[in-house]
């Protein structure tokens, strides 16, 4: 292999996920090309992706690009790619707010933004949406530190917090128009706030809400079932066939048994996640504020504005403000604190082929 195979990457894990960052200058501009290139990084498609970076689950088969941005309310754009494990595709039917984490410092490190002397803030458009998030960081001398004591439920350890907080959307909140409808007999609630989420029973579908992912993801009738209400809700949420997408989420949800608000078990949408995504949580606890929603039944919510989401290894603190608009259509705004930290950064060898 020859250094003109070689691509310049940087792995992180941002919040509870872990991916492959690139500069968009560094991948070809046509995305079949890209897609391609990335399956042959990944080691997709195979199960354990041995002959690749890729994690062999959904959670650690991801890839952020990042570029200087030609919007002028924004920095940097943040493209998300979720790279299948076992099957030659390539997504960006959706983003990631995990790795929405990782893309402030990953902009400072590669020279995008220059950093403030000790804390910076970088304005990034999620092109996946087109909306709009701004990431606060330490950077001591103008330096990303990773080294702190912010502990997130899902990952080992301490870090230096993260702040992401993302604006208000054009799209609405509830895309039908509606905060609860039927869908196969079943009371499900379709909720947007920065990731298309239906929000079930867990007890309508006979499970607990407690049960862990491995135990749900060998339930293949129960599996068969959320994944045809999933076809159904992606047609009403305006997303089309989502047979072959990555989007909507499927979250069960329940009582919370702890000190959380609200107890969750999502499935991502094959795979059940082993903790919560931070814009599945925002979407989650948006839905929690709202009168008549299904998540609403369950949440215990205070005067506050945090919602303390219960999730298969924790708890995920989302704060989300909700409002009607004039014509009583609801929006929301979310922010969250999450952690980053690069685990190498140099050239990575992608396979000759498929």
């Amino acid at each position: 292999m020859t250094a003109a195979e070689r691509i310049r990457c940087m792995l992180l894990r941002g919040g509870t996920s872990k991916g492959a960052y690139f500069l968009a200058e560094d991948l070809p501009g046509e995305a079949a090309a890209r897609d391609d290139l990335l399956l042959r990084i990944m080691g997709s498609p195979d199960p354990r992706q041995i002959d690749g970076i890729g994690g062999a689950h959904p959670l650690t088969s991801k890839v952020a690009i990042v570029s200087a941005s030609s919007d002028p309310a924004a920095d940097v754009d943040y493209l998300f790619l979720q790279v299948s494990v076992d099957e030659a595709t390539v997504s960006s039917a959706q983003t990631c707010g995990n790795l929405l984490a990782g893309v402030g410092p990953f902009a400072v490190e590669r020279g995008l933004i220059d950093a403030g002397p000790e804390r910076t803030t970088v304005r990034i458009r999620m092109r996946n949406t087109g909306d709009l998030a701004a990431a606060t960081f330490a950077t001591p001398g103008g330096v990303p530190t990773y080294d702190g004591t912010t502990r997130i439920d899902g990952v080992p350890g301490t870090a230096s917090p993260i702040d992401l907080e993302t604006l208000e959307s054009a799209r609405p909140l509830f895309p039908t128009g509606g905060v609860r409808e039927s869908i196969d007999g079943l009371d499900a609630t379709l909720v947007d706030n920065g990731m298309p989420v239906v929000i079930l029973r867990a007890a309508d579908l006979g499970v607990v809400g407690d049960e862990s992912p491995t135990a749900l993801e060998g339930d293949d009738a129960l599996r068969a079932r959320i994944e045809a209400v999933r076809i159904r809700a992606g047609e009403r949420m305006g997303l089309g066939d989502v047979t072959g997408l990555t989007v909507p989420k499927m979250f069960l949800v329940s009582a919370p048994s702890g000190a959380g608000a609200i107890r969750t078990r999502g499935f991502i949408p094959h795979r059940v996640h082993t903790s919560i995504g931070v814009l599945m949580a925002a979407s989650i606890a948006a839905a929690a504020r709202v009168p008549g929603t299904v998540a609403a039944e369950f949440a215990r919510v205070d005067g506050g504005d945090e919602i303390r989401i219960e999730h298969p290894t924790g708890v995920f603190a989302a704060r989300v403000g909700v409002h009607r608009d004039a014509e009583g259509a609801w929006a929301a705004t979310s922010s969250s604190r999450r952690t980053a930290r690069p685990l190498f950064d140099g050239w990575v060898f992608p396979r000759s082929s498929l």
